[in-house]
């Protein structure tokens, strides 16, 4: 049917458009082919015009849709890296807490090692100085008694031991 009033807009706009010598103006001939012109202009592309414009709607808003979704992603992200974030610093907050007191206990145990350790060196030290003496007496009684004993037995007196006794520990 619509083929038939477009042969019939046809055939009306040449019939309308022949050029009759008329004493006026030619204003409503004009007028209705402008209307059949533009209503043929409009059976033809009108229909991949209103198409292209709906898909083209329709893009733009599943685009807007896709947009609306990655922001909405992007929010939930934000919150979520901001949680981790906020559960880090209590994280490094008990950690640090944490290693004070561990820091505090382990320096206390050195301490009192080292302690242990002075004491333990210094009696030692104590017993290798009393050693030292020992052996240091040990070694001047035995030079004197080797000095006594070779000296003349007879010349040997109490007063010439204690002067030999004395020369030695002076």
């Amino acid at each position: 049917m619509s083929r038939i009033l477009v042969l019939m807009l046809m055939i009306s706009t040449y019939a309308l458009a022949s050029e009759v010598e008329q004493g006026g103006t030619d204003i409503v001939q004009r007028t209705v082919n402008f209307l059949l012109f533009a209503g043929l202009i409009w059976y033809l592309v009108g229909e991949p015009v209103k198409n292209y414009f709906t898909s083209r709607s329709q893009a733009i808003a599943d685009r807007l849709k896709e947009v609306q979704n990655k922001l909405d992603n992007s929010v939930n992200l934000k919150k979520e890296v901001l949680a981790k974030i906020s559960d880090a610093e209590k994280f490094a907050e008990e950690l640090a807490v944490a290693s004070k007191k561990e820091n505090k206990i382990i320096n206390d145990n050195i301490m009192k090692q080292c302690d242990a350790d002075l004491e333990a060196l210094v009696k030692q030290q104590a017993s290798k100085q009393d050693f030292e003496e020992r052996k240091m007496v040990r070694e001047v009684v035995e030079n004197i008694l080797q000095e006594t004993l070779s000296q003349s037995s007879d010349t040997f007196d109490k007063k010439s031991m204690a002067n030999v006794i004395l020369k030695k520990v002076a």
